[in-house]
């Protein structure tokens, strides 16, 4: 299992909030800031969830992929939010 999803199950959120989030990351990422504020996860465990992250851009390719949400969106989000 992708450690981003095993992160936020181990938090007890639910599979249907995880692709909302994943799909929110698509779509509008800065309403999935907002989304990840509701999950009731700590600061610390969202700093951690961060660090793998920046530190493995490449995992959120693989939850979308489990997910079966589609990357090239995320791309489109990341160059939307780059010119902003």
């Amino acid at each position: 299992m992708n450690p981003i999803i095993a992160l936020l199950k181990e938090h007890n959120v639910s599979d249907e909030k995880i692709k909302a989030l994943f799909e929110a990351l698509t779509d509008n990422p800065m309403m999935a800031m907002g989304l990840i504020q509701q999950l009731g996860i700590s600061s610390e465990e969202l700093q951690r969830l961060m660090g793998l992250i920046m530190a493995q851009p490449e995992l959120i390719k693989e939850a979308t992929d489990e997910l079966g949400l589609d990357f090239a969106k995320v791309q489109e989000a990341k160059e939307k939010l780059g010119k902003e």
